[in-house]
């Protein structure tokens, strides 16, 4: 018997013998409805479970899933590429990627100073790739790198006291920052001129071509790899594909294994990630955006309510995340969190983040939230919190 807990819910699919009991966590709106932290927390709805469970069930180590390869086939398609690989997560395709296109110190990896393989990935770069880092900040307008900031910063030189950039990693988006194509093709064509690799992380690189900036194609052109993720805002559970050359993937493939990233029955991965990209991000070569267009859509009209009432933003709002500035407001980090609690929704800090299984109720609360904090607002331990967000 069922526990008390599960829907009762009878599916049944002409392809299957018995139908589904399904668990109220994979029902609409789901448990991500009101978390406001992140897009990672987007969870998997029924037509992912359905797909989930027809999917095939071959040895991905021994590249025989079908459901997999067609996967790989389809995202190297969409951006462009010769060839994708699928890894279990964003770091691990990034440091994947790196790894594959560096080849023997010294060699440096050029990023923003913010950027999520500088900062949130446990060191990789430097104990995987033994990489030198070279972090640069965006002087030129504040928000992401410019080809006068990398020109800036970068090495190239076979000073023998120096260690020379061998790839540019550029993030898109940068705490919901986009970096401009026209940008990222003229930091392209320097590189190119220089012998300096590409690589983008495009966990977030969906968001980008949802907003208009440009297409797949046309973004990932800049780049020699790509780690795009499905688990960041499109509601796959787990996964992310790196996308590049054919020659550079059969080593990355090499190093997935390495590291202990080989899937067997990966088909159950790869069926939940095609939905995602074709659910979420929409059909096409180069996606029209699906219900991603929403949700920024949504995010200004939170910036709204947040402007309305007096309130400032610390970073533009071009896609699915606000960054309330709550210092101005003379607000507290901890009592935005806990007027958060009170009203039954999600809070990490500063940052909102607006996913597509974000409901209208938890837009009323967080308009609930802020005014809550307005009135009662505390001027102990003022500001914006912690910049660390995933």
């Amino acid at each position: 018997m069922p526990s008390i807990e599960l829907i009762e819910t009878m599916k049944t699919t002409p392809s299957m013998e018995k139908p589904l009991i399904v668990s109220q966590t994979w029902q609409s709106p789901g448990p991500a409805a009101f978390d406001f932290r992140t897009d990672t927390i987007t969870t998997p709805g029924y037509t992912m479970l359905q797909a989930i469970a027809q999917t095939t069930l071959m040895d991905d180590v021994y590249q025989e899933d079908t459901t997999t390869y067609d996967l790989e086939a389809y995202i190297a398609s969409l951006t462009g590429k010769e060839a994708g690989l699928l890894v279990m997560s964003g770091t691990m395709g990034n440091q994947i990627a790196l790894r594959s296109l560096l080849t023997q110190p010294p060699h440096a990896i050029l990023c923003h100073h913010k950027a999520h393989v500088l900062i949130l990935e446990a060191g990789g770069c430097s104990s995987l790739s033994q990489a030198h880092m070279q972090p640069v900040r965006p002087e030129t307008n504040g928000w992401y790198l410019t080809l006068e900031d990398i020109q800036r910063e970068v090495v190239i030189s076979n000073n023998i006291h120096v260690c020379p950039t061998r790839v540019i990693v550029l993030e898109n988006t940068l705490d919901g920052i986009i970096t401009p194509l026209a940008e990222c093709q003229r930091i392209s064509a320097f590189a190119r001129e220089n012998n300096i690799l590409m690589h983008l992380d495009g966990a977030r690189i969906w968001e980008v071509v949802a907003s208009g900036a440009g297409s797949l194609t046309d973004y990932l052109a800049c780049f020699d790899t790509a780690q795009l993720c499905f688990s960041k805002g499109l509601g796959a559970p787990i996964g992310s594909m790196i996308v590049g050359p054919a020659k550079t993937l059969e080593h990355c493939r090499w190093v997935r294994k390495s590291i202990g990233g080989g899937i067997r029955q990966a088909g159950i991965i790869a069926s939940a990630a095609r939905v995602a990209v074709d659910e979420q991000f929409g059909l096409g070569r180069n996606g029209e955006g699906g219900r991603l267009k929403k949700t920024h859509e949504l995010a200004k009209r939170v910036e709204g309510i947040w402007l309305k009432r007096g309130g400032k933003v610390s970073r533009l709002v071009q896609t699915n995340m606000v960054w309330l500035d709550l210092a101005h407001m003379n607000v507290s980090v901890v009592d935005f969190i806990e007027a958060g609690q009170a009203e039954g929704v999600k809070l990490m800090g500063a940052r909102l983040v607006i996913h597509f299984q974000i409901c209208e109720d938890a837009v009323v609360r967080l308009e609930r939230v802020i005014d809550r904090i307005l009135t009662g607002k505390k001027t102990s331990g003022v500001g914006n919190g912690a910049s660390i967000y995933t």
